[in-house]
């Protein structure tokens, strides 16, 4: 009871924030905020949108099987965020955009902003839903099931929250409930890693130390070209993951682009992305220690990482309190993701595909529309319960954001036109060709791709824009 109390409590002080900036809401309140957002906010609501539940989960639990190499990619991260700072968003505020893929009707041609559109969609709708489904679960597994509510309830009525507090403000309120968000999503971080501390009878200094000793503090690898954990690799994963999943993703970018001005949304970018490698860092920090206090109650560590924070943290091992505050936790990590995620689909949907930016109606019926699709792929993975099918679904959004490097790259970095009429069978073929690639490397090399096939998918988008036969796009 005390845990759907919490929960309940969180979700009335979230229909508070939409009360509150909600008033002569529009489209363009719904959109872009009215171009007024405080830079600082958004930057602080950023870090919190940008780690999903799942991330609150799994990153401690990383830690278990690849040490902390992860930071790698962190340290990519801010190069990436850089890149996006004044690379992108100076042509996204010249076009005053409300979705970025306007820029490719702009540069290349209706076939191609349809597409990249479309990838889009595809990417955020299966991707925000799977996220969205492993929260479900876990909070099933280790909280709801107490309670007796199924599954079947859980997930509707959460999406139905997420509906209410966004259906009318938009992005306005996902500005400050992001905020809030991440407040209390790293005020439940640190309290739990204070809990450990004390489980471990360290003080703060003396957990620092250990840390930093353990075995699996290990950040660096070099040397080791077959490794998906090689710096160079992981390294320049980050930057191009950054690009292309914070970048030309329109739910990530529409926050940025509600504030007042290119220089406010710079300091924005910057801000947030200095933050994320030690944001990054405690988590990863939590889940050696949680290593430690296994060991120490003679434990055993879960074969699946995810599981490693959960054991401890939801089972009650370390009191009731830690139940509440991992609970607020991966509902705040969770719903700031999620509660973006169906903004922008409905504002993609009804600015890029429909090509109504000024019809409300439209716009209250998608984002309705949008929600019940939401919640169907979430009962839909609960029906296939197949951990192999749900890893299928985040290869699938990992292959779909390389021809959006590839089509905005090419926009960018040149001025050749392209035959509009034939850019969606390369987009198509890319991420076909790369799979292909994959499979022949495994069965020949026995060499498994990770975060590089996404440049590598990008390349192959690039060249066949690149190699196109035909005239100049066609309107």
């Amino acid at each position: 009871m005390t845990i759907l109390l919490t929960i309940l409590g969180y979700f009335a002080v979230l229909l508070l924030f939409s009360r509150l900036t909600t008033r002569k809401s529009d489209n363009e309140t719904f959109y872009r905020a009215n171009r007024r957002s405080p830079w600082y906010m958004v930057a602080f609501g950023m870090v919190g949108a940008s780690i999903s539940g799942v991330t609150f989960v799994s990153v401690p639990g990383m830690a278990v099987k690849t040490d902390m190499t992860y930071m790698q990619t962190c340290l990519g991260f801010i190069l990436g965020y850089l890149a996006v700072a004044f690379v992108l968003l100076p042509v996204y505020y010249r076009l005053n955009l409300t979705t970025i893929y306007t820029y490719l009707l702009e540069r290349l041609g209706r076939r191609s902003y349809k597409t990249g559109a479309c990838f889009f969609l595809l990417s955020k709708m299966t991707g925000a839903a799977v996220r969205f489904f492993v929260v479900c679960f876990i909070l099933q597994r280790f909280v709801l099931d107490a309670a007796g509510i199924p599954f079947w309830v859980t997930v509707p009525l959460m999406v139905l929250l997420i509906w209410l507090y966004t259906r009318r403000g938009g992005i306005k309120t996902l500005v400050w409930t992001d905020s809030f968000q991440t407040l209390c999503m790293f005020t439940a971080l640190i309290l739990i890693i204070y809990k450990v501390v004390g489980a471990l009878d360290m003080t703060v200094a003396e957990a620092v130390k250990a840390v930093a000793n353990d075995e699996h503090s290990r950040m660096f690898v070099f040397g080791d070209w077959v490794s998906r954990q090689n710096f160079l690799k992981m390294f320049l994963s980050g930057i191009f993951i950054t690009i292309v999943m914070t970048g030309l993703d329109q739910d990530m970018m529409q926050k940025n682009m509600t504030c007042r001005n290119l220089r406010d949304a710079q300091k924005d970018m910057c801000t947030y992305g200095l933050a994320f490698a030690p944001a990054n860092l405690l988590f990863l920090s939590l889940g050696v220690l949680l290593m430690m206090l296994a060991r120490r109650e003679g434990l055993p560590i879960p074969a699946s990482g995810d599981e490693l924070l959960p054991m401890f943290a939801a089972t009650g091992a370390l009191g009731k309190e830690v139940v509440v505050l991992f609970t607020i936790g991966i509902v705040a990590a969770s719903f700031s993701s999620a509660d973006s995620a169906l903004t922008s689909l409905t504002t993609s949907w009804c600015v890029d595909i429909c090509e109504r930016p000024d019809d409300e109606r439209l716009r209250r019926r998608s984002h309705i529309g949008m929600a019940v699709v939401f919640t169907l792929f979430i009962l839909a993975f609960r029906m296939v319960n197949s951990t192999s099918v749900i890893d299928a679904i985040y290869i699938l959004c990992s292959y779909t954001y390389g021809p959006l490097l590839g089509l905005f790259s090419f926009g960018l970095f040149t001025r050749r036109p392209v035959n509009d009429r034939l850019v969606p069978y390369v987009c198509i073929a890319s991420p076909l060709l790369c799979l292909a690639l994959d499979t022949f490397a495994k069965q020949l090399f026995g060499y498994v791709f990770g975060y590089e096939l996404l440049m590598l998918n990008g390349l192959f988008t690039f060249l066949g824009l690149w190699f196109l036969p035909g005239k100049s796009r066609q309107e």
